[in-house]
């Protein structure tokens, strides 16, 4: 029985207070193929009741039982890793291996992260004669994006369960499927009724409901700066806690020592992966002005290579972007870095020639790009790459850090410790020195306009729990 048109609330799935149904649409060929419930006020109230009811237990479960509880859910989770994955790839356009790998790859790599976090974590310890305490902060609302889905559901859920803290989920409506299927593998593994609760909806029914419940203590939300504004907006009167990892418009800045045709091509490859959307994708690429027309020729090269088609094409590299709000969005600014003087090597407005159905964007490279320019400013979140010349890496930098966003930073040189030097002065959550491995155990997260609080391991499972300092408890015994 497919449970779409309903949520799971208490343990059950149940149908919507007030019926209300959004299409799905592939983005791939721009047709419905399912349809899901959108929630109310109502359907939100239902869900935050189960889950208070359900913290006044699972707040106070063991550390064995809540580890217990994250291994039968990475369990189930690879059980159904097809499944997901074909729902990522319809609903979001994710090549198919790519939606396998890489996207719910990512959803499983955080749940192990934070089962392994959790068997060493400590939760209390002993300072002079009292005894610090951290506990789950309580009911928490979760509202994730639809841009690398089960990636942000597990860096919620997983530390939300480990902590102690009950939940309801609100994911995108835009890629809701899998949400929907990772509900069932909440249910399957046995998580105890009303710690995990979906409602699927829209921003303005389901988000503002849970970010104004007076019976949620933390808001953990993924998204626009626009939208995560609207979010904290709506918790301030309750003064819930509010996390959130919003946009970003990450440097990247090629050193004059470095081997320009590697250094470029993996910079291109970084900005263009998930089809560019990705908040701390590398999409400014800072390069010596000596070596701009040579950089330019590297990055054309590389963005030719890859090939744009459907999600189940055999050969696709990359998918198309996930809707006609961002389609229109990525044509506008592709059309204005034209019309502000940029020069277009690669790419540029309309689809592919050979595509005239689905979101697709042709991969986009400007060169001779300006500070000043849209281009240069404003998160584009599709496989756009702005190329900026500098004249010294001290401008580089300055101009990197001149944005409102500061979620990601990246470094290419051969010399490290000057690497070193300018990573610490990059005003970013993370830095990328020489395209690194990813890594499940780093914190995420961004300074300025980029968000609050950190995501990923130990940092992750912080967010989700509340300090108490108990005093006179070593003389109280």
């Amino acid at each position: 029985m497919s449970h779409n048109l309903q949520f799971y609330i208490d343990g059950a799935w149940v149908d919507p207070v007030v019926p209300n149904t959004l299409d799905v649409i592939d983005p791939s060929n721009e047709d419905a193929f399912a349809q899901i419930s959108l929630g109310s006020k109502a359907d939100v109230d239902k869900a935050v009741a189960a889950a208070k009811r359900a913290f006044n237990t699972f707040g106070f479960t063991s550390v064995e039982e809540r580890l217990d509880i994250l291994n039968r859910v990475i369990e189930v989770y690879k059980k159904r890793s097809s499944d997901l994955a074909l729902a990522v790839s319809r609903e979001m356009g994710a090549p198919r291996q790519f939606a396998l790998d890489s996207q719910v790859g990512v959803g499983l790599a955080h749940l192990q992260k934070m089962a392994e976090t959790l068997k060493t974590f400590q939760f209390r310890h002993v300072k002079g004669s009292a005894l610090i305490v951290k506990e789950p902060i309580g009911v928490v609302g979760l509202i994730t994006p639809w841009n690398w889905p089960l990636n942000q559901i597990t860096c919620k859920v997983g530390p939300a369960l480990a902590a102690g803290c009950t939940m309801v989920l609100k994911p995108s409506e835009i890629a809701p499927l899998d949400a929907i299927i990772f509900a069932e593998i909440i249910d399957e593994a046995g998580v105890p009724k009303g710690v995990f609760n979906l409602v699927n909806g829209d921003g303005p029914g389901v988000g503002q409901a849970l970010s104004s419940h007076p019976d949620i203590d933390m808001m953990s939300f993924t998204g626009s700066t626009r939208a995560g504004i609207l979010v904290a907006k709506a918790a301030a009167d309750t003064v819930k806690r509010v996390h959130q990892e919003l946009g970003g418009k990450s440097a990247n800045i090629l050193f004059p020592d470095v081997d320009l045709a590697t250094a470029v091509s993996k910079g291109v490859a970084g900005c263009f992966g998930n089809s560019g959307q990705s908040c701390n994708a590398p999409t400014r690429m800072f390069v010596p002005r000596d070596r701009h027309d040579e950089a330019a020729a590297h990055a054309k090269a590389a963005a030719e290579k890859f090939v744009v088609g459907p999600a189940d094409g055999a050969n696709t590299k990359l998918g198309p972007v996930v809707s006609q709000v961002q389609f229109d969005k990525i044509q506008d600014l592709i059309q204005s870095g034209i019309d502000e003087g940029a020069t277009l090597v690669a790419g540029g407005p309309g689809r592919p020639a050979e595509l005239n159905r689905g979101y697709y964007i042709r991969p986009t490279v400007f060169a001779d790009v300006t500070h000043d320019m849209r281009i240069a400013r404003e998160e584009i979140f599709g496989p756009v790459l702005a190329i900026l010349p500098y004249d010294t890496v001290e401008q580089a930098v300055e101009q990197a850090n001149d944005t409102v966003y500061g979620l990601a930073s990246y470094i290419q040189a051969k010399d490290i410790q000057k690497a070193r030097d300018v990573a610490a002065r990059m005003r970013s959550g993370n830095v990328y020195i020489n395209y690194p491995t990813w890594d499940a155990g780093l914190p995420f997260g961004g300074y300025k306009q980029s968000g609050n609080g950190r995501e990923y391991a130990e940092y992750g499972l912080e967010d989700f729990l509340e300090i108490k300092g108990i005093a006179g408890y070593e003389a109280a015994e």
